[in-house]
């Protein structure tokens, strides 16, 4: 057997090459080349129109919506060609620019429709109405005003400068008042008459929580400050009851906030779960919501409400379980208020909200009473939300794009 394999090796080796190629070619003839048989029943080509795209046979008609990775349907979004809603609904939302104008100042004019703000542009004060017709509230030009606070009559403002002037402007007069530089942290009480602030001389023994009149007349020192000057917030409560708060440590996830009368009363403390405090009071003064981060939650900012009246200071406190700050809501009335919530927020924004600077927001309404929450509006571009308000009774929500500087506008009804 082995001679006769050498003998005719050359002959086997031939032949089996021959095999493998007829075996090889047959098999990409029957890839590529052969022709599958029609089912029964079935047309054996597809139909084609003049554009040579194949025609799609007839069916049921059932859409099938898009799958996510959880198998529900995925939510229309602008990538998907959704056409954006003109009021909010809760999806995709037409966002509108309400002026060129660079403001700050922004607040609802008097007549609860008009928007008030100060042009940075021009340094002029303007009212700008629900058309974006604007008109100055006065022909005087302030440059550069760094903060303004408006009276609740609207008619009023402090301004402050950053070279540490303020004054006090009465549109309706079109008079000035000069305020002490040494005075900060204005806030008017609910009927515009007086003002609280910090009175910050250069000896931290001559450093004091203090009322003075709308005219800057008539000051009264309520507390001293001495080293606490950067703890203690002055806030006149919108029942009158408090003019300030200040925070003392707890221990490093909780902090205790006391209420400062005019009168060396004696209210109820809170203690808050979390730092980073700050807050909106309800229009009737009765609850504080308020946010704050603590390591729970990633030291991410999260929204709170806790009654904030007399002797039911700190009880019904409970988490919104919304991840944001106080400072990007607005009420619309005394139960519901509006928070911008941005879409993602990364570790630590609590301590560093410099991180959420460019962060696109969503809008919410909640419900204070039974902490119920909806999404409202997804706008229709990347806005970072702040100085919103609530104008036209409730069907218009201003807010700033903290990137273009510029005032949008969402319609709510």
């Amino acid at each position: 057997m082995p001679i006769f394999f050498a003998k005719y090796k050359k002959i086997l080796i031939a032949i089996g090459f021959i095999i493998i190629v007829f075996l090889l070619g047959y098999l990409l003839y029957s890839v590529f080349f052969k022709k599958a048989p029609a089912p029964t029943g079935q047309p054996t080509a597809t139909a084609t129109p003049p554009g040579g795209l194949p025609i799609s046979p007839g069916g049921t008609g059932q859409i099938v919506a898009p799958t996510g990775p959880s198998g529900l349907p995925v939510t229309p979004g602008p990538e998907t060609g959704q056409k954006p809603s003109e009021v909010a609904t809760g999806g995709l939302t037409q966002t509108s620019k309400a002026s060129d104008m660079s403001g700050i100042g922004i607040t609802l004019g008097a007549n609860n429709t008009d928007v008030q703000l100060y042009n940075k542009n021009d340094g002029k004060f303007y009212t700008l109405d629900k058309d974006g017709n604007a008109a100055p509230l006065s022909n005087k030009v302030f440059h550069n005003v760094e903060s303004v606070t408006w009276s609740p009559t609207k008619n009023k403002a402090i301004l402050e400068y950053p070279d540490g002037a303020n004054i006090i402007y009465d549109f309706s007069s079109n008079k000035q008042i000069t305020l002490p530089a040494h005075w900060k942290d204005f806030d008017f009480s609910p009927s515009g008459d007086n003002i609280v602030m910090k009175s910050i001389g250069l000896d931290p023994a001559n450093r004091y929580l203090a009322i003075t009149n709308e005219d800057g007349t008539k000051t009264k020192a309520i507390e001293s400050l001495g080293e606490n000057e950067a703890i203690v917030y002055p806030s006149w409560s919108p029942n009158n009851q408090s003019v300030a708060m200040y925070i003392k440590g707890v221990d490093f996830n909780r902090q205790e906030v006391f209420f400062v009368g005019q009168n060396d009363e004696n209210f109820k403390s809170m203690v808050i779960e979390g730092r980073g405090f700050q807050y909106k009071w309800q229009p009737d003064g009765e609850k504080l919501l308020y946010s704050v981060y603590s390591d729970n939650n990633g030291s991410k900012p999260m929204l709170w409400i806790a009654n904030a009246n007399g002797e039911a200071i700190g009880s019904g406190r409970k988490s919104l379980g919304l991840e944001t700050w106080a400072n990007k809501c607005a009420y619309a009335n005394t139960n519901e208020v509006y928070c911008a919530v941005p879409e993602k927020l990364e570790d630590g924004a609590g301590m560093f909200p410099e991180l959420a600077k460019n962060t696109k927001d969503k809008l919410y309404k909640i419900d204070t009473q039974t902490g119920l929450q909806q999404l409202v509006a997804i706008p229709d571009g990347t806005f970072t939300m702040s100085n919103m308000i609530i104008a036209n009774g409730g069907k218009n929500l201003y807010f700033t794009d903290n990137t273009t500087e510029k005032l949008y506008k969402i319609n709510l009804k």
